[in-house]
């Protein structure tokens, strides 16, 4: 079926989000595993992507371990330097596709507070069609009701969506409705999925 709209996943697909990597660069790879060993970080933060707040979530979530409440505050105090950098390759191809009057649209985990934070950053994501944010939603991939919420809105046949996504359980689910889908793994095998699909040419999705 011709694809009518692209789904950019947002974490590792435009913007990268390791958050292991800031700690080792500013506390140390040690003590950073001693941390992320004791403290379910991730945890934390698949709260703040289910709609909780942004500051009060991490706060509360920092004064329940106090040897590790200053690193814990970092997540949210220094979160953009978790949350980058950018990558243009990608933010290349979302214009491209905009340009050539294809809707896009975002589907991603992501809070409330920090989403918005996010776009006064990377000005790209204030460039969907339309965006379809967890914490708003209150509902998160790689669970059915996100995806059933995306095509109740968009009105489009699963069909003709197309959705590329760095986590294969999140892809999965979509496959599952009739998605089109597409691991990504960097912005050159998007790029090359997009022209294969005719949506842009080669110059376009460089």
């Amino acid at each position: 079926m011709t694809i009518e709209a692209v789904i950019f996943d947002i974490g590792n697909v435009l913007i990268e989000w390791q958050p292991e990597r800031y700690y080792d660069r500013v506390i140390g790879e040690d003590r950073r595993r001693a941390m992320f060993a004791e403290v379910d970080l991730h945890g934390m933060n698949d709260l703040v992507d289910q709609g909780h707040h942004f500051t009060d979530t991490i706060y509360r979530w920092a004064d329940k371990y106090p040897d590790w409440r200053e690193e814990i505050r970092m997540w949210h105090d220094n979160w953009i330097e978790l949350a980058a950098p950018e990558i243009p390759h990608s933010a290349r191809l979302l214009r491209a596709l905009r340009t050539k009057k294809l809707p896009v649209f975002a589907l991603t985990n992501f809070g409330v507070q920090n989403f918005d934070y996010a776009t006064t950053v990377y000005p790209f994501l204030n460039e969907f069609d339309r965006q379809y944010v967890s914490g708003r939603m209150k509902a998160v991939k790689p669970h059915t009701p996100i995806y059933e919420m995306v095509e109740a809105d968009c009105g489009i046949d699963p069909a003709a969506l197309l959705f590329a996504d760095d986590r294969i359980e999140n892809l999965e689910t979509a496959k599952a409705r009739g998605w089109q889908t597409h691991h990504f793994i960097g912005p050159e095998g998007w790029a090359d999925r997009l022209v294969s699909e005719g949506l842009l040419t080669k110059e376009e999705a460089v």
